[in-house]
């Protein structure tokens, strides 16, 4: 029974006279770069992170996540806590500054490994479910001794900030932006890239229902 996966792409590309699905994580068909990523499947991913962490988290440690993140989530610890005052919100903006600094390259490293694994929903599964475990716990900690003013609000719109990025990373990691590994591309080409990628992400639930709507019903999908 055809289903359709909203991570997989339904197109393909052709690399060096030989043609390679669009699913083995390749970038679109737009994209600069396209060499073809191994695949593996969810526990490989974790085995990579485990059995070879300096070649893929240290190696690899995505300098792309760490800037941008950066700057997005300094950004709104600033506004979260501009209530308690200028020097409240200018602390906990500087305080996830440099916790992000530190951290985020990591965590996109991670995002890069798990976009190499089979199924797509099960890798966008786990990387909703990880890094925010990850994140957030120590996010917490770092702002608890630091004071942070509005805590509770900071943390709470970080970790729905997360739920929502790492989606999105992932996302687009498969397309072969925001990468540093296999069949990376400068930060500029990732940002002409953007506005196509960002319409066809939000495009992506509409599409999946109506492929899920249109398909032909066959005698055995009421068993």
């Amino acid at each position: 029974m055809p289903s359709a996966k909203p991570f997989a792409a339904a197109s393909e590309v052709k690399l060096s006279g030989t043609v390679a699905p669009a699913t083995l994580g390749v970038p679109h068909p737009a994209c600069e770069q396209a060499l073809p990523r191994q695949r593996v499947t969810i526990a490989q991913a974790f085995a990579r992170i485990f059995r070879e962490p300096r070649k893929y988290l240290i190696s690899q440690w995505n300098w792309k996540s760490a800037l941008l993140s950066s700057a997005m989530r300094a950004t709104l610890f600033f506004f979260v806590n501009l209530s308690g005052g200028w020097a409240a919100a200018r602390a906990a903006l500087l305080t996830e500054l440099v916790f992000r600094g530190a951290t985020s390259g990591f965590y996109g490293a991670i995002t890069e490994i798990f976009c190499d694994a089979d199924p797509p929903e099960a890798a966008a599964l786990t990387v909703m479910v990880l890094l925010p475990l990850a994140n957030h716990s120590l996010e917490f900690l770092v702002h608890w001794l630091r004071g942070t003013h509005n805590l509770t609000q900071s943390i709470l719109a970080s970790m729905l900030l997360t739920a929502f990025s790492s989606l999105f990373n992932l996302y687009l990691m498969r397309r072969g932006a925001l990468i540093v590994g296999t069949g990376r591309g400068s930060l500029a080409s990732d940002f002409r890239r953007m506005p196509r990628l960002i319409v066809d992400f939000i495009l992506l639930l509409p599409r999946y229902c109506r492929n899920q709507l249109s398909r032909p019903v066959t005698p055995t999908d009421g068993l």
